[in-house]
C-alpha cells in the first residue's frame, strides 16, 4: 500500500517549498489561520498542527496577537523531524482533533511503573485521548502521572483542555519541564488498542514512550502513543559535533 502522508504533513511541505520559492520571503507575514483552513480545506486543527510544527522545526515564528513570520530555511531543512510525542505535551487539547477516552486513577502498567519510580503494584493518574484525522484514528496517547501531581489539577475533567498538558502543570502545580528521553518500539497492538484504532490484531504499531523530567531530574510524565504503523514514519536528523 503507498504511504500517504498525514494532512498536517503535507500542508507543512508545501509551505515549506512556498518558504524556498520566495512565494512567501523571508520576514514576511504568513496568511492567517483562516485564511490557511480556506485554501488548504483541512480543519483548524491540522493548520495549527501544520505551523507547530513549522515553528518547531525553525521556519516560522509566531508573535502573539499579530501571528506568524517567515524565518526561512532553517540549517538543517531535511530536518523534518516527526516527534507526535511533542504534540501531547505542547498543544492544547482542543487543538488537535480527537476526543477523551478515560482519565483517571489507574493500575500503573510496569513499564510506566519503573519510569515514574513508582512502588510496584502502584496506582497511577492516566489521561488517554484517541486523535482523529479525517475521522480516521490516527494516534492512541495516554499520558500518565503520579498521583500526587494529578491533584490539585483539572486532569480529571471530561472536557478537553484548551492548554496544553505542559502548561496545565505548569499553572497548577509550578512544574517544569526540561527534557525529555524517546524510546520507540514496533509491536502488535492490545485488542483495546485495535479496537480503538480500528485495526487488525495482527497490524504493527509503533510504540513511542516518552518521559519528561524536571531541572533535577525527577520523572514528571510518561507519554505512552500507540500509532498505527501504515499510517505513520518517523524522522529525525541530527548534526555532527
Amino acid at each position: 500500500m503507498e504511504y500517504a502522508p498525514p494532512r498536517y504533513a503535507q500542508v507543512v511541505a508545501e509551505i515549506k517549498k512556498r518558504i524556498e520559492r520566495g512565494t512567501y520571503p523571508r520576514g514576511s507575514l504568513l496568511p492567517s489561520e483562516h485564511q490557511l483552513v480556506s485554501e488548504f480545506g483541512v480543519s483548524r486543527p491540522t493548520i495549527v498542527k501544520s505551523l507547530s510544527v513549522l515553528r518547531a522545526d525553525g521556519w516560522i515564528d509566531t508573535q502573539q496577537g499579530k501571528g506568524s513570520f517567515v524565518r526561512g530555511k532553517p540549517a538543517l531543512e531535511d530536518a523534518e523531524r516527526t516527534r507526535p510525542a511533542r504534540d501531547v505535551i505542547e498543544l492544547a487539547e482542543t487543538d488537535v482533533t480527537g476526543h477523551l477516552v478515560q482519565a483517571g486513577v489507574k493500575l500503573a502498567p510496569p513499564h510506566v511503573v519503573a519510569l515514574l519510580g513508582l512502588e510496584p503494584g502502584a496506582r497511577g493518574f492516566v489521561r488517554q485521548r484517541l486523535f482523529t484525522e479525517d475521522d480516521e484514528p490516527v494516534e492512541l496517547a495516554s499520558a500518565w502521572l503520579p498521583l500526587d501531581l494529578a491533584a490539585g489539577t483539572d486532569l480529571a475533567s471530561p472536557d478537553l483542555l484548551a492548554e496544553s498538558m505542559r502548561a496545565h502543570l505548569a499553572s497548577r502545580k509550578k512544574i517544569r519541564l526540561d527534557h525529555a528521553i524517546e524510546q520507540i518500539t514496533a509491536r502488535q497492538p492490545t485488542g483495546e488498542e485495535a479496537e480503538l484504532l480500528c485495526l487488525s490484531p495482527d497490524s504493527p504499531v509503533l510504540s513511542v514512550i516518552v518521559t519528561a523530567y524536571d531541572a533535577t531530574g525527577k520523572p514528571i510524565e510518561v507519554s505512552d502513543l500507540v500509532l498505527p504503523g501504515q499510517r505513520h514514519e518517523i524522522r529525525d536528523a541530527y548534526p555532527f559535533a
